[in-house]
């Protein structure tokens, strides 16, 4: 799922080395506006709360926007941009203690029984402890594929891995997913 076509991006990191002030602003506002909503998502499912992901997509837009000028192109855009976001979301959780993806998770509609809601919810919580036991590495790979719908070629790009190392990281979190639903919380 990329947000821009190859030729847009090239053209945007053209815009980025402009002289003009204006236009690097402006290049790196259509960055932001492209990709802002994939990266978010991948800080949340990597850092496991809304605050943390929050702070993991500033600090991954910052740094982004200071090496914008300087990117070659020898990556995609897209590539480049999440595997700053990957390194930012890790960093971020290393430096929190866990915090919930329940919160701020919608639940089932009013309509809904309470029984509904409260099974809902309990499975919202199972979920999350046994996301959380899982390895950062087999977290962001099952976020990166499943969640961002990336194919193992850019899972691979992003994390500067062997496509088959992602096929491996992939089959291995699903495995230990599966497991930890099963046996229930810790």
């Amino acid at each position: 799922m990329l947000p821009m076509t190859e030729e847009a991006a090239r053209l945007l990191c053209e815009k980025a080395r402009a002289p003009s002030a204006d236009e690097r602003e402006k290049a790196f506002a259509d960055l932001f506006a492209a990709f802002r909503s994939s990266v978010f998502a991948l800080c949340l499912h990597v850092t496991g709360g809304r605050a943390d992901a929050e702070d993991a997509l500033q600090d991954c837009f910052v740094a982004v926007y200071r090496g914008l000028a300087g990117f070659r192109g020898e990556a995609r855009l897209s590539t480049w941009v999440y595997r700053i976001a990957v390194r930012s979301a890790l960093a971020t959780k290393a430096r929190r203690p866990h915090t919930s993806l329940v919160d701020g998770v919608e639940t089932p509609s009013a309509e809904a029984g309470p029984e509904d809601l409260a099974a809902s919810r309990q499975q919202l919580r199972k979920l999350d402890a046994a996301l959380e036991r899982l390895s950062s590495e087999h977290r962001v790979v099952l976020s990166l594929f499943a969640l961002d719908g990336l194919d193992h070629a850019e899972i691979a790009a992003i994390l500067g891995v062997p496509a088959g190392t992602v096929w491996s990281r992939l089959h291995l979190a699903r495995k230990r997913l599966n497991a930890l639903l099963a046996e229930g919380p810790p």
